[in-house]
C-alpha cells in the first residue's frame, strides 16, 4: 500500500511538467504507448470533443453504460480537486494507491521517449497514457475518452475510436484552434477515423460542413440531433428535467436528469444516441428504456449548476466561454425563481469577460469580481473595469481572492432581504478553476 506522501510526490512530479504547458504533436504519446504495449488497443473507445458539454455528456454515457452491465473507464479533464478525477474507473476516481502504482510503471518509459524528443512529455500526456494503462490494467468493457484541446492533435486521437461524438461547437481556444468556428470544427473533426460512427449535436452551419466532409473523407457513418435523434419534450422536475428523447432506436419516455438546463437535455439525448451506437442499438432495436432511466437517474456532473449550499442557495458553474454561458444564463431564467441572485466571476486571461459579463447582467442583482488560483488568471482590477462598464459602478464588489469574495457576495445576496432565505442565491462562475477554488472551500 501506498500513503499519502507517496501520491502528493507523485502530483508534483506530474505538475513539474507544467500543467498549462501545450504540445500538439502525437509523436511522443504513441512512443510512449508503443512502448508500454499498446494499451488502448485492449477495449473499444468512445471518444468525445466539442467546445461545450463534453464532460457532462462523457458522465452520462459513462452512467448509461454502467446501466447495462458493463466496466467502464473514463478519462476527462481538468479536475476540480485531484488529478484522480480525469482517471474513473466505473465511475469512481481511481484510488491513490492504483495511480501511484500505475504512474510507476509508466514513468521509467516516459524518461526514455523524453530523453529522444526534443520536448518532454507534457501534464497531459502523461494523464492520457496513465488513464490507457489503467483502463487496460483494470480491465474495462469499454472507455469514455474526452479530448483535451481540439481533437486531430491531441494526446487522445491515437485511440481511433469506434464511436466518436461532437457536442456543441463554439469559438474558445481561438489561439490554438483558429479564430472561426470552421477551423475550430475541422480541428474537432480529426477525431472521426475510418468507419467510426459519428454521433453529432446540433451545430452552426459552418461548424457542420467540415465535420459531414470528413466523414464523407473517411467513411464514417452520421448521425445527427434534429435528423436521427433529439429530445421531443422536456418538462422541469425537482432537482432537474424530465426529457422525452427520440433516439436512434425508438422513443424514450419519461427520463429523469438530476441535472439542470436545456443544454443538459441536449447533451443527455447525445449521450443517448452514442451508447445506442456503441451497442448495436438502431432502426430494428431499441435499448431497454428501464436501464436507459436508471442510468440517467445516477448521472451526476459536479460544478455545472451544482447547488453545495443553501439559505443562501450556492451554485457552482464552470461556463467560460460565451456559448456555455448563454446556456447556463438561460438555464437560471427557466429553472431557478430567485429573488436576487449576486454572482461571483473569476476568469482566465484569455477568455471573453466582456461578453460573459454581458451575459450575465440582466440576471444578477450585483456581482463580485475576484481572480482565481490560476497563473493564467485575469487580474481583479482588470476584470473589475469591464465589469463596471456592464453593471454599472454601484453593482461591482472587487475582492483579491476567493475566499473574501464569498464572504462578500453571500453578505450582499442576505443584505436587505427580510425573513426567509429561500428565494436569494449566489452565483459563482468563469472557469473551471473559479469551480474547483470555490468547491475546495465550500464541500469541505
Amino acid at each position: 500500500m501506498t500513503d499519502r506522501t507517496d501520491f502528493a510526490a507523485v502530483d508534483a512530479e506530474l505538475a513539474a511538467r507544467g500543467f498549462t504547458r501545450m504540445v500538439f504533436e502525437l509523436d511522443r504519446i504513441e512512443s510512449l504507448l508503443d512502448l508500454l504495449g499498446s494499451p488502448q488497443r485492449a477495449y473499444p473507445s468512445i471518444h468525445l470533443t466539442g467546445t461545450n458539454g463534453k464532460t457532462s455528456t462523457a458522465r452520462m454515457i459513462d452512467s448509461l453504460l454502467r446501466a447495462f452491465g458493463l466496466h467502464t473507464g473514463r478519462y476527462t479533464s481538468p479536475h476540480l480537486e485531484s488529478v484522480r478525477e480525469r482517471i474513473s474507473l466505473d465511475g469512481e476516481p481511481v484510488s491513490e494507491d492504483r495511480f501511484v502504482t500505475m504512474y510507476r510503471e509508466v514513468a521509467p518509459l516516459a524518461e526514455l521517449v523524453d530523453q529522444r524528443s526534443s520536448e518532454p512529455l507534457t501534464y497531459f500526456d502523461m494523464t492520457t497514457a496513465l488513464a490507457f494503462a489503467t483502463f487496460a490494467d483494470a480491465p474495462v468493457d469499454v472507455a469514455v475518452v474526452e479530448v483535451g484541446l481540439g481533437g486531430a492533435e491531441d494526446a487522445t486521437n491515437v485511440l481511433q475510436a469506434g464511436v466518436a461524438v461532437l457536442t456543441p461547437i463554439g469559438l474558445d481556444h481561438t489561439e490554438w484552434l483558429g479564430d472561426t468556428l470552421e477551423d475550430i470544427a475541422l480541428h474537432k473533426a480529426g477525431i472521426i477515423h475510418k468507419g467510426a460512427t459519428v454521433i453529432a449535436a446540433a451545430q452552426e452551419e459552418e461548424a457542420a460542413r467540415p465535420i459531414l466532409e470528413r466523414c464523407a473523407e473517411v467513411g464514417a457513418t452520421v448521425a445527427r440531433e434534429g435528423a436521427e435523434f433529439g429530445v421531443l419534450r422536456r418538462a422541469v422536475a425537482v432537482g432537474g428535467q424530465v426529457l422525452t428523447i427520440q433516439g436512434l432506436g425508438g422513443v424514450y419516455e419519461e427520463i429523469f436528469i438530476p441535472l439542470h438546463g436545456a443544454h443538459q437535455a441536449q447533451n443527455a439525448a447525445v449521450a443517448l444516441a452514442a451508447v445506442e451506437a456503441f451497442l448495436g442499438a438502431g432502426a430494428r432495436r431499441q435499448l431497454d428504456v428501464e436501464a436507459v432511466r436508471e442510468g440517467f437517474a445516477a448521472a451526476s456532473s459536479p460544478g455545472r449548476l451544482e447547488k453545495v449550499r443553501t439559505a443562501p442557495t450556492v451554485l457552482l458553474d464552470g461556463a467560460h466561454n460565451p456559448h456555455g454561458m448563454s446556456a447556463t444564463v438561460t438555464a437560471l431564467q427557466e429553472e431557478f425563481a430567485f429573488s436576487k441572485l449576486v454572482g461571483v466571476l473569476a476568469v482566465l486571461a484569455d477568455k471573453d469577460a466582456a461578453s460573459l459579463l454581458a451575459l450575465l447582467e440582466p440576471v444578477l442583482d450585483s456581482i463580485v469580481v475576484t481572480r482565481n488560483s490560476s497563473p493564467r488568471a485575469m487580474p481583479a482590477d482588470e476584470l473589475a473595469e469591464l465589469a463596471r462598464e456592464v453593471f454599472g459602478p454601484e453593482r461591482v464588489q472587487v475582492t483579491d481572492g476567493m475566499p473574501d469574495a464569498i464572504e462578500a457576495a453571500v453578505a450582499e445576496a442576505e443584505a436587505d432581504v427580510p425573513g426567509e432565505l429561500a428565494g436569494v442565491g449566489v452565483l459563482i462562475t468563469g472557469s473551471v478553476v473559479t469551480v474547483a477554488d470555490a468547491r475546495r472551500l465550500l464541500k469541505r
